[in-house]
């Protein structure tokens, strides 16, 4: 794609998360034939206002897979305006998927510019400064999102939309089998979701590994002090506006978040 078509998709989808509004699909015109294609346009967001603060990573368990449509993992980029602070609501206005992911959140130690060759998990570990516990809550621009394949999906960002970033976990988290740490979920007290960090790509770090080395191929540097959020360890959580969401990631610490 040309430098202004891509920018013009990318101004199409800002409107959207801006407004609301929804699209069916992007234009013939303004649509990534490939997913390379919509990370590009993905990629317009580091011109935007708002700086970028970290990463995501989206349907890294088969639930998230089969919720969005695709059959692997996207990156998208996390910013400062789709921070929700601890302590502070997050709205559903214009949130039309309605639902909460519990998830690990890595923290990177220094810069990672894009690297010839793969990285392995004891690498990744050390480039990684904290662990932190995270609520996402997806969104798409797009009116049937589970329809329109991996490329759009790339290009609207992954479904980003809103994220709050929890607690740092002590540091005996290093010590752990994060695959099998269990993360307990709860929807106003009532509905319980069980899961663990298996759901993950097998592992929380194994995401890691997979989010390092796609944004290397992506030509991406990585900034020291970003995170990148890993994918969520239960299957998505239906919410409404007035619910509390929590999640209990064990000896490491919880997070909850009330809807508005």
């Amino acid at each position: 794609m040309d430098v202004k078509t891509v920018q013009q998709a990318s101004a199409l989808l800002s409107d959207c998360r801006e407004t609301g509004k929804v699209i069916e699909a992007l234009p013939a015109a303004l649509c990534p034939a490939t997913t390379a294609d919509g990370y590009a346009i993905q990629a317009e967001l580091d011109n935007g206002p708002a700086a970028r603060v970290g990463w995501k990573i989206a349907a890294t368990s088969v639930a998230g897979q089969t919720h969005i449509g695709v059959d692997g993992p996207l990156l998208g980029r996390l910013t400062s305006a789709m921070m929700v602070q601890q302590g502070q609501p997050a709205s559903l206005w214009s949130n039309r998927m309605q639902v909460a992911e519990a998830e690990f959140v890595f923290q990177f130690a220094q810069t990672i510019p894009p690297r010839p060759t793969r990285i392995s998990q004891e690498e990744a570990m050390s480039l990684v400064s904290d662990l932190y516990l995270g609520l996402e809550f997806p969104n798409s621009r797009y009116l049937d999102f589970a329809s329109v394949g991996a490329a759009q999906l790339a290009a609207d960002n992954a479904c980003a939309h809103q994220f709050m970033l929890g607690p740092k976990a002590p540091d005996i988290w290093r010590e752990l089998d994060l695959a099998e740490h269990a993360v307990v979920a709860h929807i106003a007290d009532k509905d319980r979701f069980d899961g663990k960090g298996a759901n993950v790509l097998g592992d929380p770090r194994a995401a890691l590994v997979w989010f390092i080395n796609q944004a290397s191929t992506l030509n991406i540097t990585i900034k020291e002090g970003e995170f990148v959020t890993t994918g969520t360890c239960v299957e998505p959580m239906p919410i409404s506006s007035g619910d509390n969401v929590s999640a209990s990631f064990g000896q490491l610490g919880s997070i909850s978040c009330t809807l508005s």
